[in-house]
């Protein structure tokens, strides 16, 4: 059976078989359709100048180029490509309802570099992708400020990225972000919890506060739905509620890799959305299972806020949320101590939370 021919509705042209477009003597524009090439050049070029306070030995091209070009580190014998790729979830409604977007890019490079950091590889180089409704009604070079802190603060390149104008499909002020990492390790020193023993014992290291997940668990159960709300003052955080929900993603990279040099590290953890029942159980082989002590664990004010006015579950509460811990490194009992200490010297508080022992591969807690 043959299709109809295209069909013609008042004498337009058509797409498809039923669609008119009318005529216009005037010829439609990219920018008439929503989409500004001129301000996204501009603002690529504000963001090559922030890109270029990251570059770190071996990039050989970065932004302006259709790719990035970095070269493996020299002297390694057996070098191993480790790649990561995460977002920032819902806590870019927070950001967008305080009009504060100055942190949400270390969120970005935070999330991403803390999981490479796991395997025990250095970050190499950054890359990230901003999705907008209308490029004028969002900070991209704000939010980009922010990205090249955190890749500061990981010791990466940010290398490149894309900004992609979306009208229509986000709308006015809205804007979505995901980040890709690269790093690289030595073969042989791979973290890979295979080397993870009965008796090692659990560091959990601080976090500084939800980091990026949970958040619309929170948001729900604090109320965190308007301005208002988000700019009060709340005498048990110290500040406003606003202020304690955007707190940036601690970034462990520096500090672990300063561990790795002289501490026997077995295995690592970077504690999101799961908790530490979902995130420490893949630091963990067959046969053994960690044993966690309440009484270890902090409970920050802010997580207690949640699970109170929430009326929020310990089990739900564990799956959801960090819960005060927001990276984990099993070591030999021996070495706790040492960890630690090297830890603190670079601002990280870190506490031992819990044990290995043999048995089902899981994760379990104690109230002692």
């Amino acid at each position: 059976m043959h299709a109809s021919p295209p069909a013609r509705v008042d004498n337009h042209p058509t797409v498809g078989y039923s669609h008119p477009v009318p005529s216009r003597k005037t010829p439609r524009t990219y920018s008439a359709a929503g989409v500004d090439i001129d301000a996204a050049d501009r603002l690529v070029s504000r963001i090559a100048r922030l890109a270029a306070t990251t570059r770190r030995p071996g990039v050989l091209a970065g932004i302006g180029p259709f790719a990035a070009a970095v070269r493996v580190p020299r002297g390694m014998q057996d070098p191993v490509m480790v790649s990561s790729t995460d977002g920032v979830g819902t806590k870019l409604a927070v950001a967008k309802l305080l009009d504060r977007h100055d942190t949400i890019g270390i969120d970005l490079v935070a999330m991403n570099a803390n999981d490479l950091v796991t395997t025990g590889a250095r970050p190499l180089f950054f890359l990230d992708y901003l999705a907008v409704g209308i490029l004028g009604s969002v900070d991209g070079e704000t939010i980009v400020r922010g990205i090249a802190e955190g890749c500061r603060q990981a010791r990466m390149s940010l290398v490149g990225g894309e900004t992609a104008e979306m009208p229509g499909f986000y709308s006015k002020g809205d804007y979505d972000l995901a980040g890709f990492c690269v790093g690289i390790v030595e073969r042989s020193k791979m973290i890979d919890a295979k080397r993870v023993r009965a008796g090692d014992v659990v560091l959990g290291l601080a976090s500084t506060g939800l980091h990026s997940n949970g958040y619309s668990l929170a948001r729900r159960a604090l109320g965190a739905t308007s301005r208002a709300v988000l700019r009060c003052r709340v005498a048990e955080l110290g500040t406003t509620l606003g202020e304690a929900l955007l707190t940036p993603t601690a970034i462990y990279v520096a500090p672990v890799l300063a561990v790795l040099e002289r501490i026997d590290v077995r295995g690592m953890a970077h504690i999101t959305g799961g908790g530490l029942p979902g995130n420490l159980i893949r630091s963990l082989p067959a046969g053994t299972r960690a044993v966690l002590s309440r009484a270890a664990l902090p409970e920050p004010a802010l997580m207690r806020m949640i699970r109170e006015r929430g009326r929020i579950s310990r089990p739900e509460m564990d799956r959801t949320f960090n819960c005060g811990v927001g990276f984990t490194m099993i070591v030999p009992q021996h070495q706790a101590q040492h960890a630690a200490r090297l830890l603190a010297r670079r601002a990280i508080s870190a506490t031992v939370i819990g044990v290995v022992e043999k048995g089902r591969r899981g994760v379990t807690y104690t109230d002692a």
